[in-house]
This record gives C-alpha cells, structure tokens and sequence, in this order.
C-alpha cells in the first residue's frame, strides 16, 4: 500500500516487481486485489487525483506564492490604508516586496505582472507556477502577462488560505514581529519597515521550518567559535540578532 501511494504512476507490475526485489514473490493480480480491498485506484486514477500537498512537494523548486496584505499608516490627512504585494518562492522562502500602493488599479497589478516576469531581475524569473487567492485584483490582465513571462497563475478555490500556507505564515510572521509593534508616519516608513523585516527575515531569524537555520546568511556575520557574542538590532531594537563579533 506504501509503494502505491508514494507513487502514483506504478502499476500493479511495477509494485509487484519492487516486492519481489526485496524477497516478496506475488502475483500483479494479488497487488490489485489488496489494493481494490484497501480503496486505493489503480495507477492511471492515482495520477490523476495526487494531493495538493504532493503537487506542492513536487514543484516547490520552481513555485512561487504571493498575496496582498493591508497596513495602516498615519498621513497629514489622517489614517490611510496601504495595501502590499509581496511574493514568497516556497522552497528557499524568499521573499521579495512587489510593491505598495493605497491604490492597486489594474494598471498597476499589471505594471507589477512585468516586473516581477522581468527576465534581468524579476522575482518570478525561473519560476513556472504563481499560487494566488480569488482577490478581484488578480485581474485578468496581471494573470495574461505573468503566463506571457513563463509562470502559469494558479487561482485556489474559495476560502482555501491552507492552500497558500508559506504566504499566509509570512504574512502572520511580519505583522505579530513587526508591523503590529509599529507606529507608521507616511508611505516611506512603511515601506523601510517592510525592507528592514526582509532583511531581518533572511538573514538573522532562524526557521523552524528550515531546520532552525538562517535562509542566507552572510558570511561576514558567522565569525569564530572563539569570538564573543554581541546582540544587534534593526529598528530601533524591535528586531533583535545575535551574532560572534569579529
């Protein structure tokens, strides 16, 4: 049952030549009935209805996810509303911010389809699969230039957040450490504050989902096992790292 779903284009043949390498001599004939009585289809049915989450595994290289979430920042005109765009390559979990607006028109979800498929710098260069809520600002037009760029939109079903998790988490993660810790003066301090986080993100904050490691350190900042410990800061202190002292 385990070689069945672990994969879902071997056939009764295949499973029955795979327990024969390791000394169980059956029939392709006695595989299909164990697996008919267990509720386990054939391959061809198998490799049509593979999970979500085998899918994700299978393609993590070359997909991306992405979302927008809003932050409220303080202007001479009052409180404003500004909404972000950003993207996360889920198997590095890079995050790149696309862009930051009070007003996302479809010009301007356009305008960042071309930027993030721009073949010099574009955070979705190499990718093939762009995962997406059912947000009306995912415009027919941004989805037409990303498949323009080489990356096929996948649109999730309705209320599906569990379907984009590695954008969702990110998302969470920005604003419990940081965005939520804020007070916001003006489009410029948002945005310092999105990138200094980024950086934070990347390079100083250990991943429990990566082996509790950093993403990309810096090779400057690893120093001696002899070298004392210093603790260093971005923002004002609010984010918190440590690091040996050269």
């Amino acid at each position: 049952m385990q070689m069945a779903r672990d994969n879902a284009g071997w056939g009764y043949d295949r499973i029955a030549g795979a327990l024969a390498h390791l000394g169980h001599n059956v029939s392709d004939q006695t595989v299909g009935n164990v697996l008919c009585r267990y509720g386990i289809a054939p391959a061809p049915k198998r490799s049509q209805t593979s999970a979500w989450k085998d899918f994700i595994a299978s393609h993590m290289a070359v997909m991306s996810g992405t979302d927008f979430f809003t932050a409220e920042v303080l202007t001479w005109r009052g409180l404003a509303t500004y909404y972000v765009l950003f993207v996360i390559q889920l198997e590095t979990r890079r995050v790149t911010l696309a862009g930051i607006t009070r007003h996302p028109t479809e010009e301007w979800m356009e305008q960042m389809a071309r930027n993030l498929t721009d073949t010099e710098g574009g955070a979705l260069h190499g990718q093939r699969y762009l995962l997406h809520d059912r947000d009306a600002k995912f415009c027919a037009g941004f989805r037409s230039i990303l498949r323009d760029g080489g990356v096929e939109p996948l649109r999730l079903p309705p209320s599906s957040p569990d379907l984009n998790a590695f954008a969702e988490r990110w998302v969470r993660s920005v604003k419990e450490e940081c965005l939520s810790r804020l007070i916001l003066f003006g489009e410029s301090s948002l945005r310092r504050a999105l990138n200094e986080y980024i950086a934070y993100f990347h390079a100083e904050r250990p991943h429990q989902g990566k082996g509790n490691v950093l993403l990309f350190p810096e090779q400057s900042e690893r120093g001696s096992p002899g070298d004392r410990v210093e603790c260093r800061q971005r923002l004002g202190g609010l984010l918190r790292y440590y690091a040996r002292a050269a």
